[in-house]
């Protein structure tokens, strides 16, 4: 186990490329499934998420190759084995597997997803899409088990808007015998990059990227190449960290129209942003406004940044509220944040940030992924050194982090736990 060790208090200026989409990959990846012959993926980020589905899909019976971020599935040999328990409880996206096994095998046993908690995620809406297909689902042992003598489309009207359940009934609805029709579906730009490995596959897919999505099935499906988008997560990060502590930072394979909420806040706050076709320039920043956010599905601010632009925030001038409509335990960052000097209160679903304040650098510790990403950017803003634990949160979504800060100009660097931090973490 190691923990990040950051000197902060340095401007950080230059270039840094964006990985393959964290949110895609471990949605594609499970898609391989339902093809009868080779699928390649190229870019996708090398992450832990990443590493858990390759096992995975290898352990029924996938040939997998993965190398300079492009993947090679052959899932000619896969079976329906059951995959109950052990890594499967390591990632809240195995439950991608459930639609991809479903569409192809009409049965399938997947352990109940783990990964980051950020309080109640229920699946609800991916078991009424299933069962709508003609699907058994039933919750044995904390497994879920699917089974389906065959799969028919279905009309879906989604309760809530769910991007999990959107790809997990595109999933399973490709393979279906006629035509499935999803509404109130949800509009991300991964959803449309999950569509366009699906449609190349074979699959016949209209509407993807709307709140309507149209499915005919098909009988099969076949091999094809395919690049995935560029992660909005983590250029939205950078962009967050250019604002904050950048004296200059170009971000290079981005699309900028993913990010337009996030840029529209931080033009609000007093940011020059210059975008071109797939970079964006973030201007040494001066003097920043406070502004209030609230996140929202998309195209509204992504939930994924609300915690990093909260570290922002401490050195606006002005008190901002941040209003999280989302996920209602996504403020465990906040006590962290408190560690190293902010000033910063939640009530209900909203955090009250005044600014500015200097921050101090503490011992503090990653609770979830973005969280993680949140501290990093409080460290590089922070006097002294900040040590941050729980950082294989981080390594989940954030490819090649270490390398691509200090190839800005930051002094970060990893180290491993000592036996008594180890215990520590253990006990905690």
């Amino acid at each position: 186990m190691e923990k990040l060790k950051i000197a902060g208090g340095y401007p950080l200026k230059g270039t840094v490329r964006i990985s393959g989409a964290k949110n895609s990959a471990v949605a594609l990846i499970p898609a391989t499934i339902l093809a009868d012959s080779p699928v390649t993926i190229e870019g996708l980020p090398d992450i832990s998420d990443v590493q858990i589905l390759k096992a995975l899909l290898e352990e029924i019976g996938g040939k997998v190759e993965f190398a300079n971020n492009e993947m090679t599935v052959d899932p000619s040999s896969m079976i329906s084995m059951p995959l109950p328990n052990g890594k499967v409880k390591k990632l809240r996206a195995s439950y991608y597997l459930m639609g991809a096994m479903l569409g192809r095998f009409k049965k399938a046993v997947i352990g109940l997803p783990g990964g980051c908690y950020l309080g109640p995620r229920p699946i609800d809406q991916h078991i009424k899409g299933f069962e709508a297909l003609g699907a058994k689902v039933t919750n044995e042992q904390g497994a879920i088990y699917l089974r389906a003598d065959e799969l028919k489309g279905a009309r879906i009207y989604l309760d809530v808007v769910s991007v999990g359940a959107t790809i997990n009934i595109m999933l399973a609805a490709v393979r279906a015998k006629g035509r499935t029709i999803i509404e109130n579906a949800a509009k991300e730009p991964e959803i449309i990059d999950v569509a366009t490995l699906l449609t190349n596959m074979g699959a016949k897919i209209k509407g993807a990227g709307t709140d309507v999505i149209r499915i005919d099935g098909v009988d099969h499906l076949h091999g094809c190449r395919h690049t995935i988008i560029p992660d909005r997560i983590e250029a939205g990060t950078y962009l967050i960290l250019g604002a904050a502590v950048g004296n200059g930072i170009l971000i290079d394979n981005v699309i900028p129209n993913h990010l337009e909420s996030l840029i529209a806040k931080l033009r609000e706050m007093g940011v020059e942003i210059e975008s071109g076709d797939d970079q964006v320039f973030v201007a040494p920043a001066q003097k920043l406004k406070a502004v209030d956010i609230k996140t929202l599905v998309y195209p509204g601010f992504p939930t994924d940044l609300q915690q990093p632009f909260t570290s922002l925030l401490t050195k606006a001038e002005g008190t901002s509220v941040v209003t999280d409509t989302i996920y209602s335990a996504r403020f465990k960052h906040i006590d962290e944040l408190r560690r190293m000097n902010a000033n910063i209160k939640v009530e209900g679903r909203s955090a009250i940030v005044n600014g500015p304040v200097r921050l101090q650098g503490a011992k503090v510790k990653a609770s979830d992924l973005r969280a993680g990403a949140a501290l990093v950017i409080a460290g590089l803003m922070a006097e002294g050194i900040t040590e941050i634990t729980g950082i294989e949160h981080i390594d989940r979504g954030y490819s090649h982090l270490v390398e691509k800060l200090n190839g800005l100009g930051a002094t970060v660097w990893r180290e491993d736990l000592s036996q008594e931090e180890k215990e520590q973490m253990e006990n905690a």
